[in-house]
């Protein structure tokens, strides 16, 4: 008996394609609810930074490493030319003001000296001379004033003498007037010699002062040139350290070559290089300090060179206080050079998501702290440790400053 079929309906003919079209149809809504959506990343907590945000006592200054360096370095010269005969002092040597240092000879200087103390020899057995003929002058001289005032003096009482015998009788007019005549003669003979004598006392003197200032002259010659010998012997100028000396004995040298360089070390300095970002921002006297074995020491700037070169430029500091005991010429130090005064501000711990997102956006967690948002932020002044925190949080919330290298363009953390 044949038993009748039912007829299908015509959909389960296609109930395989339908299914899958169904299937495709979801999964394409899901790719597009994705797309449109947030897009999640899946992290572990441990890998990242988590800090608060916090108001705290904000204070913009520098971290930068410095060297210490003498404050004073001298560059040694010669003051003559010569050979260098012996070095004295060794390279690193510790020196006192005087010491010596290296020892020139020039043999040219020996012969010049030699033949100025002849000259001087000569002016000095010159002027005794001349002093002597000038005594020997002057003595003769006033022997016959002398001599002259003498016999002035006897025709003086002659001539009275004559008067008076002219007076009785004794002598006639002819022989009173002969007598008149020679004392009038030696009257003014005794003048002139002694206006000669006065002449010839001035002319001494100036002749005496001439002679005494050639004679000064050449001492002063000759003791010049017998200086030049201690500048044949190079000495410390200041109590330090001699750094080098840059020649050897048998070497030639010509006043003012270069023979080293001293460093005074009393007084040291600490040299760093700063950003030409804060070129307008730094000034002589600004305050800083380096932390050294967990004691603070303070400094200021003492000096700027304000020529940049590898975008930066030189600053040197000086102690202001204490200096450490044990610093040493070239040892390194972290420096804190302070731009200004602390201030409250929002602030919170520097991380590398500065430089992934430009400062612009933070990762901000929420309350469960089992998920993390795009937070757009406002960033202002920084310093080492520290960001200012101008707009986009507020002091209690939780952000992630680190793993940004890992995060991608995702919009949303899931902290697991």
């Amino acid at each position: 008996m044949d038993i009748p079929l039912k007829k299908k309906h015509p959909v389960w003919k296609y109930k395989y394609l339908i299914g899958g079209s169904v299937v495709l149809l979801a999964l394409l809504i899901y790719l597009l609810v994705l797309a449109t959506g947030p897009s999640r990343l899946r992290y572990d907590r441990e890998q990242v930074q988590i800090v608060e945000v916090k108001q705290d006592k904000f204070m913009e200054y520098l971290d930068v490493e410095g060297l210490a360096q003498p404050k004073l370095t001298i560059k040694l010269n010669s003051m003559e030319s010569g050979i260098v005969e012996r070095i004295v002092a060794e390279d690193g040597s510790m020196l006192k003001r005087g010491d010596t240092i290296l020892i020139l000879t020039n043999p040219d200087l020996q012969r010049t000296i030699e033949d100025e103390r002849d000259e001087l020899e000569k002016q000095q057995v010159s002027y005794k001379e001349k002093a002597l003929q000038m005594e020997r002058k002057t003595s003769e001289l006033k022997r016959t004033v002398l001599k002259t005032k003498y016999e002035l003096d006897r025709l003086s009482k002659q001539y009275n003498l004559d008067q008076e015998e002219y007076k009785i009788g004794i002598k006639s007019k002819a022989q009173l007037e002969v007598a008149s005549d020679d004392y009038d003669y030696n009257q003014k003979n005794t003048q002139l010699l002694l206006q000669e004598l006065r002449h010839d006392s001035l002319t001494n003197l100036i002749q005496t002062d001439l002679m005494r200032s050639d004679l000064l002259r050449e001492e002063k010659r000759f003791k010049r040139s017998h200086d030049r010998l201690d500048d044949l012997i190079v000495r410390a100028p200041m109590d330090g350290q001699l750094s080098f000396v840059s020649v050897m004995p048998g070497e030639r040298v010509s006043a003012g070559n270069s023979l080293g360089e001293q460093k005074v070390i009393d007084h040291l300095k600490i040299s760093t290089k700063v950003s030409e970002y804060y070129i307008d921002r730094l000034s002589v006297g600004l305050p800083a300090s380096i932390l050294y074995q967990e004691k603070k020491y303070p400094l200021k700037i003492s000096k700027i060179n304000p020529e940049v070169k590898d975008r930066q430029f030189d600053v040197d500091l000086v102690f202001t206080g204490q200096t450490p005991d044990n610093i040493r010429i070239g040892k390194s130090y972290r420096l804190q050079v302070e731009l200004g005064q602390p201030e409250d501000a929002l602030v919170v711990d520097k991380g590398n998501f500065y430089q992934a997102t430009g400062g612009q956006w933070i990762f901000k967690l929420n309350k469960d702290e089992n998920k993390a948002v795009k937070a757009p932020i406002g960033i202002g002044r920084q310093n080492p440790r520290q960001y200012e925190i101008l707009e986009g949080l507020k002091a209690g919330d939780r952000v992630i400053i680190s793993g940004y290298d890992n995060f991608g363009d995702v919009q949303e953390l899931i902290l697991k």
